[in-house]
């Protein structure tokens, strides 16, 4: 179903800082009218429009926006799109895109590529308001003074959907970098899809925990708790994080109905909090995940880069796992963040655990992993009971007749 939207007038919109998307798409179908330029003005910076950075999308439907003399060749997943349409000193094209993913785009002028972008988001209709659908509710920030990490204080917020019912248990998902989702107005639009999803009854009325990354004093802890291949952070959500969560909210405290999601080095973080515990938790959501070298110390200290080695070497672990990443992911001295992640989707593929690995064409971005919670989430809680408090999860049959991820082509010669 796609969403309701309200169309504002001309006027209002002008009046706003930020023009609603879906307005601006409505006034597109009239190109050469001021308001309309008026609107892109007020919706891009001008040195968006100047470098050809200027886009927005609304579910499938996309607006592109370049200022150029001429018309230039709009590039969309490196396909051309139809042709561009003169807007007073600019040029606009429209696209419809897939949605629950990222995309990329870029104008070709005078046989030269210009400007683009490689993560415009696509969101599904769980990422819009829905009628009839109750909001749920974000508490006040939390600080954690933490025992295990000497010194450090922490943020976080719990968000409880509106059909918990305080008299039962719910399960819990803990996220990684928690201050990201702990705004309805975030772009990236988690707490929009969580409502959807559990009103959809197709995740569980789960409590969601949204974790800073803590700071002693001023010195950020970030890489030293996420990157490293140990078990004590995954010790910090269960010693110090969720009992004092408990107190407040009943939660179900069986690795079967507690997941765990992070990205880039919060992704190692989610995956070892699982690895290390896997009765404690048992399903792993994993973008971007940065399975290299940052925190390695060579005869010190294990990094993320030994997990998927891990994978294949130790005894196989109760685990569900999804991944996601996309082919322009970081490239440094730590490591190859996509050839890492592959690594990771081969070695659990190796080992026949029950996994799903989604791969996109984006960087080292947040927007493929926001447009494709809907799918994440629902796969990650798939025939989740709540009268189990275990299950063996095994690999998809179809997957077992898949072929191993290769790179099977370059984009060079």
């Amino acid at each position: 179903m796609r969403p309701i939207v309200l169309f504002l007038s001309a006027a209002f919109l002008l009046c706003a800082q930020k023009p609603d998307p879906a307005a601006v798409l409505k006034m597109a179908g009239k190109p050469a009218a001021p308001d309309f330029q008026k609107a892109l003005e007020a919706t891009f910076t001008p040195q968006q429009l100047e470098k050809g950075e200027a886009a927005i999308a609304v579910g499938p439907d996309a607006l592109f926006a370049i200022k150029a003399a001429k018309a230039p060749q709009l590039m969309v997943n490196d396909a051309p799109a139809a042709a561009m349409k003169k807007a007073g000193p600019y040029f606009i094209g429209s696209a419809k895109l897939p949605i629950y993913t990222s995309h990329t785009y870029h104008y070709m002028i005078d046989g030269k590529r210009f400007g683009g972008r490689l993560d415009l988001s696509a969101f599904g209709p769980e990422a819009y308001e829905q009628p009839g659908v109750p909001q749920g509710k974000l508490s006040e920030k939390f600080v954690s003074s933490s025992k295990l990490y000497e010194g450090m204080l922490s943020n976080y917020w719990v968000y409880t959907p509106a059909q918990y019912n305080a008299s039962t248990p719910a399960p819990v998902m803990i996220w990684q970098d928690g201050e990201k989702y702990a705004n309805r107005d975030a772009a990236n639009r988690l707490l929009i899809q969580l409502d959807n999803l559990a009103a959809q009854k197709r995740i569980p009325v789960a409590i969601h925990v949204f974790i800073s990354p803590g700071k002693v004093g001023t010195r950020a802890l970030r890489s030293i708790l996420y990157d490293t291949y140990t078990d004590k952070y995954t010790r910090y959500i269960l010693e110090e994080i969720l009992p004092e969560v408990s107190k407040q909210w009943k939660l179900r405290s069986d690795g079967y109905s507690r997941a765990i999601a992070g990205e880039s080095s919060g992704a190692i973080c989610a995956f070892n909090a699982a690895w290390w515990k896997p009765e404690e938790f048992s399903r792993v959501y994993s973008r971007i995940g940065s399975y290299t070298s940052i925190q390695w110390k060579p005869g010190e200290l294990d990094g993320g880069n030994v997990i998927p080695f891990a994978i294949r070497k130790q005894p196989k672990r109760n685990i569900r796992t999804f991944l996601s990443d996309g082919s322009e992911d970081l490239e440094n001295n730590h490591g190859s963040w996509p050839l890492q992640n592959i690594q990771m989707a081969n070695s659990l593929k190796l080992r026949e655990y029950d996994f799903l690995f989604k791969w996109g064409s984006g960087p080292h971005s947040t927007a493929q992993g926001n447009a494709e919670v809907p799918i994440a989430l629902t796969w990650l809680w798939r025939d989740y009971d709540p009268a189990k408090t275990s299950q063996e999860f095994v690999m998809d049959p179809a997957e077992k007749t898949k072929p191993f991820f290769r790179v099977k082509s370059l984009n060079r010669d």
